[in-house]
């Protein structure tokens, strides 16, 4: 049978659909990957990578035998983060998967303070849009995630952190400023600026203005989409038109910015839910139980952190 470091090999290769990158993956030279995924199949007498093709993908028989070895290894793992939850420690690996519109205004207010209380957990956080974030968590690749919810998927567990409201940020001379509040039939889309595809808070944006997938452009000859909320705001700031943006990105400017630039909405706000989420069957529960204690403790004062009949929390599409 194989070991489970033959099987390690193998994931990896189905993973990165390359055995180069597989074999860095996994700290090993390509001769040595090779040599050992070759044995398994012919120990086993089935072909489970097609190395004709570029990128190197499963055989169909390869798919059932690499979706297999994930159980196993995942079953593997298990073992050794049972042992530690019986003896109460906070050790171990956490890989984490934070979207992008979150990542940057949630982050700074829990990591120093996760680092210091729980030293013996290594963090891995990356940023990640919502279906990469998903398809992590699917492969095992990932063992939590923290996005707007709900989610519209089975197999997963989600944990609501906080809600958090749009705000407007406007450009200066913009007649939306001469508000005190702001409200959806104020906005036609004229002059939006909107993420790029992909992006969860874009299809919330769209969808609470009622308008189309595009905007009446702020230049007729300019067609821009980015991946940056900060973007936006500069874009704003500097020149004309406005943009939405979670509340959180106020923390991090002055009082004068504020003035100036962002408006509220008229109750009830447009707001989203932000959860932790992991697979319902994961099995790293003190970890993900002390992340979210960390990020509870941390956050912005005045966080709304349940359900109010001030906010209208936006579905996904």
């Amino acid at each position: 049978m194989p070991s489970i470091i033959q099987l390690e090999y193998i994931v990896a290769v189905a993973d990165g659909r390359h055995f180069g990158k597989a074999a860095r993956a996994c700290h090993v030279t390509q001769p040595t990957l090779s040599q050992q995924v070759r044995k398994v199949e012919e120990d086993l007498n089935i072909r489970i990578f097609d190395r004709l093709k570029k990128p190197v993908v499963p055989t169909p028989e390869g798919e059932d035998f690499v979706e297999q070895a994930r159980l196993i290894l995942r079953e593997h793992r298990r073992l050794r983060e049972i042992t530690l939850a019986k003896t109460g420690e906070v050790a171990g690996d956490l890989r984490l998967a934070v979207i992008p519109t979150v990542a940057a205004t949630l982050v700074p207010h829990f990591i120093e303070h996760f680092a210091k209380k729980y030293p013996k957990v290594r963090l891995f956080i990356d940023e990640l849009k919502t279906e990469s974030a998903l398809e992590g968590l699917r492969l095992d690749r990932l063992d939590a995630a923290i996005m707007a919810t709900p989610l519209a998927e089975d197999g997963f567990r989600e944990e609501p952190l906080y809600y958090e409201p749009f705000k407007l940020y406007i450009s200066k001379g913009h007649s939306l400023l001469k508000k005190a509040s702001c409200e959806r039939k104020d906005l036609d889309g004229t002059g939006l600026w909107l993420l790029s595809d992909g992006h969860c808070f874009k299809d919330q944006v769209v969808r609470y203005c009622s308008i189309a997938d595009g905007t009446a452009p702020n230049f007729r000859n300019i067609h821009f989409q980015s991946g940056n909320l900060d973007t936006l705001r500069r874009l704003v700031k500097g020149g004309n038109g406005y943009t939405l943006l979670p509340a959180f990105m106020t923390a991090f400017m002055g009082e004068s910015e504020i003035k100036a630039h962002v408006r509220p909405f008229a109750a009830p706000e447009p707001a989203r839910e932000i959860s932790l989420v992991c697979r319902r069957d994961h099995w790293k529960k003190n970890l993900t139980r002390a992340l979210r204690e960390s990020i509870m403790k941390n956050l912005p004062a005045g966080t709304q952190v349940s359900k109010s009949n001030r906010l209208e929390v936006l579905e996904l599409c």
